[in-house]
This record gives structure tokens, sequence and C-alpha cells, in this order.
């Protein structure tokens, strides 16, 4: 018997735990301190993979698209990730390079929303970051092609086989279409829920001499 999706929907609950308070008032300036806090205290509450974030972008065709990539860092000259510039999203950053980041963070009832221009780093930076990270990632950019057509899984498993050969015996292996890029916030917003729907919503609008902050209705 088939599962009924309604039902399914129906029976599932949110938040079914203590969620932590949030004065905005207390709020630093500055998004990012604010980030690094909450990512700290997801951390330690347990959150799974609170490191992953989804990444909307749009396309020459202005139709938007999403997929969840890994926060590589971020500092006050943006929240990093990477990919190859040949893939999906690098092409729509080419055409359009302003995006969208959202962190959810089910285990403490928390999002985080920022959206700004993206750049690209240099070739050297980019394949400095590659290099920093674990044998699979430089493995996984070394298989490249990314996005590109599938003829068969067979030719996956031996790409990649190959790429995992190649990055444990020359791990300073080049991967040239890999590309590091840092999404600029022009804003960001703290969510925090609330279990009777009294969500606080924290907005901070850069300007030119700082961080405006203000309150959204939930």
């Amino acid at each position: 018997m088939e599962p009924d999706l309604h039902e399914l929907l129906r029976s599932l609950r949110v938040w079914d735990t203590e969620l932590p308070g949030f004065a905005p008032k207390d709020a630093p300036a500055d998004p990012l301190a604010l980030f690094t806090r909450w990512f700290a205290e997801a951390v330690a509450a347990g959150q799974a993979e609170p490191h992953t974030m989804t990444l909307a972008t749009a396309g020459e065709d202005g139709l938007p698209d999403a997929r969840t990539v890994m926060l590589h860092g971020a500092d006050d000259d943006g929240w990093a990730f990477a990919s190859h510039v040949t893939s999906r999203k690098g092409r729509q950053l080419a055409a359009r390079p302003y995006a969208a980041l959202h962190f959810y963070w089910p285990a403490q009832g928390r999002q985080i929303r920022l959206r700004g221009p993206v750049t690209a780093a240099s070739p050297e930076e980019s394949l400095a970051d590659l290099h920093a990270r674990s044998t699979g990632a430089l493995a996984a950019a070394l298989v490249g092609r990314q996005s590109e057509a599938l003829p068969s899984r067979d030719e996956l498993d031996r790409a990649s086989d190959a790429a995992w050969e190649r990055a444990g015996s020359a791990p300073d292996s080049p991967a040239p279409t890999w590309t590091l890029y840092r999404l600029r916030p022009q804003e960001a917003e703290f969510f925090q829920g609330d279990a009777r729907r009294r969500h606080t919503r924290l907005v901070y609008r850069r300007t030119e001499t700082g961080w405006d902050t203000g309150l959204l209705w939930p």
C-alpha cells in the first residue's frame, strides 16, 4: 500500500524541543558576529551538518535554481563556497553574479538568510582552498564535468576511481575549473522560531557606514 503523503505531512511536528530565546536588542552590530555565535551554538546543540546551506542563483533566463552546498568560511569579505566554474551554478553566477544563502538549524528553530553579490577568488586562492580540504574533496574536484550529462554509472565509477588514485598519490594536483566564491551580503536575516509562532526576525541591511537593523513581522 502506497503511503498517503498528506497524512504523513499532517502527522509531523516541528521544533518538538525547547527552543532558545533571542533578544534582538542584545545582538551585535555586525551580522558576522551573530552568525559566528549562532553557528557555535548549533554545533553545541548537536545540529547535523550545520555547515551545509542552500545556495540560490538565477541564470540568464532569470529562472531561479537552488541546491545544497558547504560553507568554506566566513569573514569580512563574505561567506565562501566552491564549485566548478563550468557547473550549472558556476555558469549562472557568471551570468548573474548575485545569490542568496539559507541556513536552517531545526535543533534550535533557527534560520539565517543572506543575499548579495558574489565574486570569484583567484585561481591560486581557489586551489589553495581545495588543497586544504580532504582527499575526497580533491578527488571529486578532479572528476570534474559537474552538471554535464552522464552516459552511464560505469563511466562515473571509472572516472571516480582514477580521481581517487590521483588525489592520494598527488595531493597537489590542480583542478583548473574549481573556483572559490564569496557572497558579500547586502542583507542578512536571523530567524528565531517560537513554539507559539511568535517568531523573531532580525534583519541587517548594509549601509555606507556599517549596518542598519530592524525587525520583521513573522
